[in-house]
């Protein structure tokens, strides 16, 4: 299990600081946020041009906008590996992920709580990575909804049964108890922001996710 911080949680004021306290993540998540795709607004890609000296961890972009291909060249020369943007603010899907395989950068899709998984179907064999949205998106600091669960199990069940090599990433409501049934239920990736940026022993809080 892969573990990626959130640091839409962590201390805007010292952010330099606070990533070196989650070192042994293998990912850091990075939650881009539009105020209009969602009610919440966040950062750019100057935070990710800052940052990127500073750690050799994987930059897990996560585009909640409205406008996703507007922003990828800024996101890729700030440092993304991976950018995944959500299946329900665009309509030139495919375009958009093979525009970014050739920018050479991971690609991922994010479905909100309602999407039915179904409705990734089409893109299963282009995707890195899936993002299952196991809260509402906009801010941290959301309660689990247990409605994700079978959804990561119907991708990790279609993943075997095809062949798929996707990622299944999970974000949002996320603690030890909720890690290890996502876990159960095939995910690859935990993403969690205030269960770790909250502690004081983060490291330790990493550890328990996997």
């Amino acid at each position: 299990m892969k573990v990626a911080p959130s640091i839409l949680s962590a201390d805007f004021s010292r952010l330099k600081e606070e990533i070196a306290t989650v070192s042994s993540a293998e990912w850091l998540h990075i939650d881009v946020m539009d105020g209009h795709f969602v009610p919440n607004l966040t950062i750019g890609p100057a935070v990710l041009s800052a940052l990127r000296p500073h750690t050799s961890q994987t930059f897990d972009t996560h585009l909640m906008i409205e406008d996703p291909k507007k922003y990828f060249d800024p996101f890729i020369k700030a440092g993304s590996d991976h950018i995944t943007f959500h299946l329900e603010a665009v309509d030139n899907v495919d375009e958009l992920l093979d525009e970014l395989h050739a920018k050479g950068v991971k690609a991922g899709l994010s479905i909100k709580p309602a999407t039915p998984v179904s409705s990734l179907d089409p893109y299963l064999d282009k995707l890195d990575v899936i993002l299952v949205m196991s809260v509402e998106p906009g801010f941290g600091g959301q309660t689990f909804l247990d409605g994700a669960l079978p959804r990561i199990d119907a991708l990790n069940r279609k993943r075997q049964a095809d062949g798929h090599s996707y990622l299944i990433v999970v974000d949002g409501g996320i603690n030890e108890e909720t890690a290890a049934r996502c876990k159960q239920a095939g995910a690859d990736v935990m993403v969690a922001g205030s269960y770790i940026f909250k502690a004081k022993d983060r490291e330790a809080r990493i550890a328990k996710l996997r």
